[in-house]
């Protein structure tokens, strides 16, 4: 799909800032976002830090000449690494400094978009950021420049500890929407309702704020919200945002990837040579369960060695993209990583790998029959892209709620847990791999589930009606306000 089929000849062309949160499993989406627009005849500045940008795959030659990528210089936070620029490069300890720096690039951005708001050449018709960006929401109210809010899934802000905004309870739509999410929340077993807790509302010492200050404050400023869903991948709780959040919700689609991995098959030696790909060759068609929770999953050791002995037990292939776990203290030794005799025990069941992995390509091989995941949404995307069934063991976040909603469309089945502090054994481990991969009726019945949803994930001329309906919105509240007094309000002109 070219530049040229997607771009109106007669409506004139917006200009419009992304500025996605410090984190890979954001950074590209929204680069895919930031494409799609240029695609278009947009232009789009895409906002982050230098070696966020210099880490990023090159954008696609039809895209390119239209998307501005600006670097603001992360500001110097003592006791944080240097370089180190998205969580990934970021140990848990090390988070509060984080928030710090990031909240520092608040006085950089502001200059940015003073200096895009000095010539009407250059003035954005709209500011792009994630929920966190509650100073790039006050610098573009300051600029009378419209702010959209990106949003996690809606099946977490359903999930969420406590309704995000103040409805009439009279209203008896909005009583349904309040027990549904009521309904949503009292799902959420005790071990991850206390992390979703403390993330919500726990204080960082360098602002004072908690994250969902933080989510209200940009919620508060934003002229309307925007997420990357549709009411085909949660028809369950998509419909409750509008109410709950009290602004107009705008879908983006889902944004998947290419399915032939495009330019994202980036790699020393290209993904057709690598390692991995040239392993699955060697394997029956749908007989391997590709095993990857993310690169800012790291488990415990322990519970890297109750996974391994699981995958041992299940007795099925797989090829596991192993992370270095958390309190491990050398990258390669059996001794730190896995079980004792793991990897000689295994080696003509399965694959272990530590460093990088074409993962598209891995999801695209005939060789792969499901994919057990920590249910992060690019994940869930990639691995529904390709109909693959999964094994879901969830770890915190949006990934809970995510996972549960995907159970409940029997696209998968979740690794067994203890509710109360959430740890897994091998034997639930393999319990819910033969499940998903042994053929049966239960296999059978994953794999029709995981279809359906693949006719939503690869349904392209669906994927990208929803970034034609972002633009017209952005487009319809920017012939609004030209007609107005110039003012930025908290409404747009149309919702969805």
């Amino acid at each position: 799909m070219d530049a040229a089929s997607l771009s109106s000849p007669t409506a004139p062309s917006l200009r419009i800032v992304i500025c996605p949160w410090l984190a890979f499993g954001h950074l590209l989406p929204y680069l895919e976002l930031s494409e799609r627009l240029a695609l278009r005849g947009h232009r789009v500045s895409y906002v982050s830090t230098p070696r966020n940008l210099a880490r990023l795959p090159p954008l696609r030659p039809a895209a390119a000449p239209l998307v501005d990528l600006v670097a603001l210089p992360l500001p110097r936070v003592d006791g944080l690494p240097d370089g180190a620029e998205s969580t990934n490069d970021v140990p848990d300890e090390d988070r509060e400094l984080h928030w710090k720096a990031f909240d520092g690039l608040a006085t950089p951005f502001a200059e940015f978009l003073a200096a895009a708001c000095a010539d009407e050449a250059t003035r954005p018709h709209w500011v792009v950021a994630d929920s966190f960006h509650h100073w790039a929401a006050a610098a573009s109210l300051d600029h009378k420049v419209p702010f959209a809010m990106l949003l996690p899934t809606a099946a977490m802000i359903a999930a969420a500890p406590s309704p995000p905004s103040e409805i009439p309870e009279a209203n008896p739509a909005a009583a349904s929407v309040l027990e549904q999410a009521a309904t949503a929340a009292r799902a959420v077993p005790p071990y991850e309702r206390e992390a979703m807790t403390s993330f919500f509302t726990g204080h960082d010492a360098s602002s004072g704020m908690s994250s969902l200050q933080r989510c209200l404050l940009t919620q508060e400023r934003c002229t309307i919200t925007a997420i990357r869903s549709c009411v085909e991948w949660e028809p369950e709780s998509f419909p409750l945002l509008a109410t709950l959040l009290g602004k107009p919700v705008v879908p983006l689609g889902l944004l998947p990837p290419s399915p032939d991995g495009g330019r994202r098959a980036t790699g020393t030696n290209g993904s057709a040579e690598h390692a991995t790909v040239r392993w699955l060759d060697a394997q029956p068609p749908r007989s391997v369960v590709y095993v990857a929770l993310g690169s800012e999953v790291p488990l415990r050791v322990e519970q890297v060695h109750e996974m391994a002995l699981g995958l041992e037990l299940a007795g099925t292939r797989f090829l596991w993209a192993l992370r270095k776990p958390s309190g491990a203290t050398v990258l390669d030794a059996d001794a730190d990583m896995l079980p004792p005799g793991f990897r000689d025990g295994t080696h003509d069941q399965g694959m272990v790998t530590t460093g990088w992995v074409p993962q598209m390509s891995i999801l695209a091989h005939g060789a792969v029959g499901g994919f057990l995941t920590h249910c992060g949404r690019n994940s869930l995307i990639e691995g529904l892209l390709f109909g693959h069934p999964l094994v879901m063991l969830p770890i915190f976040g949006d990934q809970g709620p995510n996972a549960r909603q995907m159970e409940a469309k029997k696209v998968g089945l979740q690794v067994a847990r203890d509710e109360h502090d959430g740890s897994f054994d091998r034997h639930g481990v393999a319990r819910a791999v033969q499940a998903v991969m042994v053929e049966g009726e239960a296999r059978r019945g994953f794999v029709a589930g995981a279809a359906k949803m693949q006719q939503v994930v690869a349904d392209t001329e669906l994927q990208e009606s929803y970034v034609d309906e972002f633009v017209q919105q952005l487009r319809a509240y920017t012939t609004a306000s030209a007609t107005d007094d110039g003012n930025v309000t908290t409404a747009a002109p149309t919702s969805s």
